[in-house]
């Protein structure tokens, strides 16, 4: 069976960077603290115009917060951007469940609802990148070298 998404086909490779390159325009704004105080504002007007609430008032606390996670996101997006591997769709897979996780759990106590938007796309990449490493969970998660037959733990001589 021909599967255009699996781990080892282009495709999934191109939606990998695809995935970066939305991290990267995404988050770039979070990196610094002048560009936070910007998307900041931005997320706050856009929240309230369209009804969906706006982000607390700016705290260094919360800008350091945002930094950081801002710079790990841009780096780890660049890294996909010019050398998209397998297993980082499933590394960004993981990762992505873990923000929208967090995501969900901020919405249930009261974040603003804009935050829909974001959860929806994080859980779209994630199921792009993760789905296809399900459906070959019989092979090595970090190779696209088939794993040794069940009930056989290691391979045989000549293999």
């Amino acid at each position: 069976m021909i599967r255009t998404l699996a781990p080892e086909r282009p495709a999934y490779l191109r939606a990998v960077r695809a995935s970066a390159w939305y991290d990267l325009a995404v988050t770039a704004g979070f990196a610094t603290p002048w560009t936070y105080a910007l998307v900041h504002d931005a997320l706050s007007s856009s929240g309230n115009a369209l009804g969906l609430g706006a982000l607390p008032e700016l705290d260094p606390v919360q800008t350091l917060y945002a930094n950081l996670m801002g710079s790990v996101v841009v780096v780890w997006a660049v890294l996909r951007i010019v050398r998209p591997l397998p297993v980082h769709g499933l590394l960004d897979g993981i990762a992505r469940t873990l923000f929208a996780a967090w995501q969900a759990y901020a919405l249930a106590h009261g974040a603003m609802r804009l935050l829909w938007l974001f959860f929806g796309v994080e859980v779209m990449f994630g199921l792009v990148q993760l789905v296809p490493w399900w459906r070959t969970r019989n092979t090595n998660l970090l190779s696209t070298e088939a794993a040794p037959a069940v009930g056989h733990p290691l391979p045989t001589e000549g293999q």
